[in-house]
């Protein structure tokens, strides 16, 4: 029998016996590697092997979960056929007519001669022609970025992970190793993958119809000194929550009368053509603001775009300190991708995306309100994403599996969930990577499966 169907044999055995639980999360693939001194391949095979038995759903890398109960006989997912199941847990935007646009602003980089400069590295503060068109396209209303103030990651990841790293390491209490971060009690799943591999505790904060409560942040700090904050104050993830300019106001007063820096994560705030001012710019000294071109522009040519608070306050570590963590981490972006966002944004292509994707998620949008009516889902009409919230006697674990031998993939709510509150019975769905009919056809089978148990 090959090695990788021995490992799966004992993985199965551990959840026969009742070792792993239903809804236990696996490790990621690299972590299980290490423990079973096996190579990062072996572990995808095993991963794969456990979803075809029907003992794990979930996407690898985001959260493999042990089901509730094994897929019944005759009913396991089989090897590849060639038709990908639905994958709701995916979520990357690609409007109508994409590569077109795209197209036409690479054009001048085939020139040799700028070819080559593009091709060249760049510091963690890219370019200058960068920072002045990516400083313009974040500027909201009362809030204008300096583009002084702007670092390039690889992507909006990494610039997370250079902002978290550099607050857990500025040698203030609660710094370094076990540095402690409020974060929304629900939040991005990989934040919390990148807590775990920079030694950072997250520490939940209770939420509300508007986001984090800025009483809950008191609350917590009051109980052990936090380092810092993680917030998603618009079209939060996975709830589409977006706080309101008061909402704002508090939260920038707590976090100025507790003197803590703040990253605040606004990936997906494109989306929302009423979009109030962000939160740095009501605490404008001590919040980093993180954003992307992934969702705005293409998943595969991107880079993370890091603001630095203005006029930093002593809490917050200077500009020239997050640089040097990005450099340190590798986490700095391609020059190629700083050279061809500059001409997407002088030649309007960005604009036009991003106007393509909000008609579009507001289309995905109303397929989630029509099939899903007779439910309890917590969205946005400008979101890509929807929060369901399961009827009785629905349990997510049980769900997410009976979503898979449909041959549909749905995020559980427990990938989200922080600390040890119990993981709340919702799903995400991720509406932006499956074709509209292909979606329409998913939700109305998800409804079918919450009506009628199979």
């Amino acid at each position: 029998m090959d090695d990788y169907r021995r490992i799966a044999d004992r993985v199965a055995e551990e959840i026969a016996a009742g070792v792993l639980r239903p809804g236990d999360r696996l490790p990621p693939q690299r972590a299980f590697a290490r423990r079973s001194r096996i190579a990062v391949s072996t572990a995808g095979r095993v991963y794969g092997e456990l979803v075809r038995r029907g003992l794990v759903v979930g996407e690898v890398g985001r959260g493999t979960f042990v089901r509730a109960s094994p897929v019944p006989s005759g009913r396991q997912l089989t090897e590849p056929t060639g038709l990908a199941p639905v994958n709701l847990e995916l979520n990357y935007p690609v409007a109508p007519g994409q590569s077109e646009l795209l197209a036409a602003g690479l054009a001048p980089l085939l020139r040799p001669d700028v070819l080559d400069l593009a091709t060249r590295t760049a510091p963690a503060a890219g370019t200058a022609q960068a920072r002045e068109a990516v400083a313009g396209l974040l500027a909201d209303g009362e809030w204008q970025p300096e583009p002084r103030q702007l670092l390039f990651a690889g992507n909006a990841r990494q610039a997370i992970a250079g902002a978290l790293s550099a607050l857990g390491a500025h040698g203030r209490p609660g710094s370094g190793a076990g540095a402690r971060i409020g974060v929304e009690q629900l939040t991005y799943p990989l934040v919390k993958e990148i807590a775990e591999r920079l030694g950072i505790v997250l520490v939940p904060v209770a939420m509300d119809g508007e986001g984090l409560r800025p009483d809950a942040l008191a609350t917590a700090h009051r109980s052990a000194p936090l380092s810092g904050l993680y917030v998603q104050p618009t079209l939060h993830n996975p709830t589409s929550v977006t706080a309101s300019a008061g909402r704002r106001r508090e939260l920038a007063a707590v976090v100025r009368n507790l003197d803590l820096p703040v990253v605040e994560d606004r990936i997906w705030a494109f989306l929302h053509e009423d979009e109030q001012p962000p939160l740095a710019a009501y605490a404008p000294e001590r919040t980093f603001v993180v954003d992307g071109l992934s969702k705005r522009i293409a998943p595969g040519l991107t880079a993370g775009l890091l603001v630095t608070p203005a006029s930093p306050d002593p809490c917050v570590p200077p500009v020239e300190e997050v640089a040097s963590v990005l450099r340190s981490g590798g986490w700095t972006a391609s020059r190629f991708a700083l050279e061809a966002t500059v001409r997407w944004l002088a030649d309007g292509t960005v604009d036009r995306l991003v106007e393509a994707k909000r008609t579009d998620a507001a289309r995905r949008q109303a397929l989630v309100a029509r099939e899903l009516r007779d439910f309890t889902v917590r969205t946005d009409p400008h979101a890509y994403y929807a929060w369901w919230e399961l009827p009785e006697p629905w349990r997510a674990d049980r769900f997410v599996g009976a979503a898979a031998a449909r041959g549909i993939a749905v995020t559980p709510g427990q990938a989200f969930a922080v600390g040890p509150q119990s993981a709340p019975d919702a799903v995400r769905l991720g509406l932006a990577s499956t074709p509209p009919p292909a979606l329409k056809a998913a939700l109305s089978a998800l409804a079918e499966v919450a009506r009628t148990g199979r």
